[in-house]
């Protein structure tokens, strides 16, 4: 075991058998896991859900996985794992390209495919996440660059560290005091009122309605916690 029992892979399987079946082997293996069977679905849920690893088959409705693995690789560092009934070279090739880590073909031996999600779950957490992703929100952390669908966002580096450091702990409440440190650093001192007007442009940046915001959002007395 490596941790697995913390870790949530997401599988998308159109078959409704394997699905279910592969989805109780790998909870039985102590991992978290959310499945469907359509491509569309599985992207979004990939952008929701944030999963440790994906399972991807190829022929799926509405989004084939090879559009699926292309469209969330430029948007995430997840390792991605495609399990298919192509065994040809060439698929091998063209999805490995599209940037899936691993491919494994069925049939398949359960013990050999816990061995590589495991491999690849290793390997991902030794190396530093480069990319985040938060719905439409992607931050490129090595070119410092913020992306809302698809296109570039003009933020300040303080907004860009502000963002980044919001969606690395979204869902918990992160007070003004904490976020001065991690972003201000402790050598600058500041006035907790900076947050604040940090926030709030922040919001007219990535915010549908920024008077009602819903993705950082204010938790009265504390600071703040990001919803996504």
């Amino acid at each position: 075991m490596c941790g697995e029992e913390e870790m949530r892979l997401l599988l998308v399987e159109d078959d409704a058998s394997l699905r279910e079946t592969l989805s109780e082997s790998l909870r039985r293996e102590g991992f978290e896991v959310i499945a469907t069977g359509d491509g569309g679905e599985a992207l979004e849920l990939a952008r929701t859900t944030q999963p440790d690893l994906i399972i991807l088959d190829l022929m799926l409705p509405t989004l084939d996985g090879l559009s699926v693995c292309r469209i969330l690789r430029k948007e995430t560092d997840v390792p991605i794992l495609m399990l298919t009934a192509r065994s040809g070279p060439v698929d091998r090739v063209v999805g490995l390209e599209m940037g899936a880590d691993d491919y494994v073909v069925k049939p398949f031996h359960m013990g050999e495919l816990l061995a590589r999600i495991r491999a690849l779950l290793r390997r991902a957490r030794g190396r530093p996440a480069t990319t985040l992703t938060a719905g439409d929100l992607t931050l490129d952390l090595l070119a410092r660059k913020a992306f809302r669908g698809g296109r570039e966002l003009r933020l300040t580096m303080k907004e860009f560290d502000l963002l980044a450091t919001l969606i690395q702990h979204r869902g918990r409440v992160l007070s003004r005091a904490f976020l001065l440190e991690r972003v201000w650093g402790l050598e600058h001192p500041v006035d907790t009122r900076t947050v604040d007007t940090h926030i709030r442009w922040l919001r007219e940046k990535i915010e549908e309605d920024p008077a009602h915001p819903r993705r950082i959002v204010t938790v009265r007395g504390i600071g703040y916690r990001f919803e996504g």
